[in-house]
């Protein structure tokens, strides 16, 4: 009964408004809806401010999420997300190059040069993949954290080098509190992105079949691989570049909708959309409550709820296979 409670879109969405409404709320300024037509503070208070960064947490848990079950679907692998394959430290990298090399440089062209770095990164991931065990899929999440750990150490030593230290713990650490109208609305471009696997969720279902199945349906199995890369890539980049890393959103998220609903990717993407962004709404809310007025950050708080779920979902399939 809970199960499909969670899986329904209709209650997913009401749970979305409500925590909305509680995020617009919660912070260090006083706020209240009763003052919204009556005061220009709290007005403009929450035009700049609150549903701002609202909207941002609600894109990236959605997006991140839906990027998290592309890879897992064509990839054929349950336990990876967009930062165990190296797309996330590999976007913060060409960020703070370009950086570096071009500081008076655009937003625009930072995001540029993160996804296609990002597209670097899950590249060479790919190469290396090739070369594991396809029995033992374990050590594909090994191997991207430990291929993800190798280039966040590159990119610390450039910082360090560079005296650079602070300004890549942005990129390194997801944190909201920065958001306000004019400093989010790049996000949108992930709702398209999303929209656009979507629409090609049935075939990139078939990708996951394999390469040889995939042909002899008649889908070119490289364009769809390469479709799902470049969307994961610019989904990646683009909360990087804006919000920073939030670590096992594209993880965890995927693999609860896939207990309670299976692996349809077309009916388990809104699915997967409404959860993301709910459950990154409520570890915001935690964030902004367990210490006010002080702000932990988001990726902090999703980083330890992220890593006992996945280390439950590593334990409980290690028990289905002894079984």
């Amino acid at each position: 009964m809970i199960a499909k409670l969670l899986t329904t879109k209709s209650v997913g969405f009401l749970i979305l408004v409500v925590f909305s409404f509680i995020s617009m709320t919660v912070g260090v300024a006083d706020f209240s809806w009763q003052k919204v037509l009556t005061d220009a503070d709290t007005a403009m208070l929450l035009m700049i401010s609150r549903f701002p960064r609202t909207l941002a947490i609600i894109l990236t848990g959605a997006t991140l999420s839906v990027a998290g079950m592309v890879l897992q679907i064509v990839l054929k692998n349950k336990f990876i997300e967009p930062s165990m394959v190296g797309a996330t430290q590999s976007a913060a990298l060409g960020v703070l190059l370009v950086s570096l090399l071009v500081p008076e440089i655009s937003l625009f062209f930072k995001m540029g040069a993160a996804s296609l770095s990002a597209l670097i990164g899950m590249g060479i991931f790919l190469l290396l993949m090739r070369h594991l065990p396809k029995e033992d899929r374990l050590m594909v999440p090994l191997m991207g954290i430990i291929f993800g750990s190798i280039i966040e150490a590159f990119s610390n030593f450039i910082a360090i080098e560079t005296d650079s230290m602070q300004m890549l713990a942005i990129w390194f650490t997801g944190d909201f509190s920065g958001v306000l109208m004019g400093r989010y609305e790049w996000l949108w471009l992930t709702a398209l992105f999303a929209v656009l696997i979507y629409i090609l969720a049935d075939r990139l279902t078939i990708a996951g079949l394999g390469k040889g199945l995939t042909t002899s349906l008649g889908v070119n199995y490289e364009r769809i691989l390469w479709f799902a890369l470049v969307c994961t890539a610019f989904i990646t980049a683009l909360v990087v570049v804006t919000v920073g890393q939030i670590p096992f959103v594209g993880l965890v998220i995927p693999n609860i909708v896939s207990r309670l609903m299976g692996d349809r990717l077309r009916s388990n993407l809104p699915v997967v959309a409404l959860m993301g962004a709910n459950l990154l709404l409520v570890c915001d809310l935690l964030g902004r409550t367990v210490n006010a007025p002080f702000e932990i950050p988001i990726s902090t708080v999703f980083g330890v709820l992220g890593a006992g779920l996945f280390l439950y979902l590593l334990l409980g399939r290690e028990k289905q296979n002894a079984s």
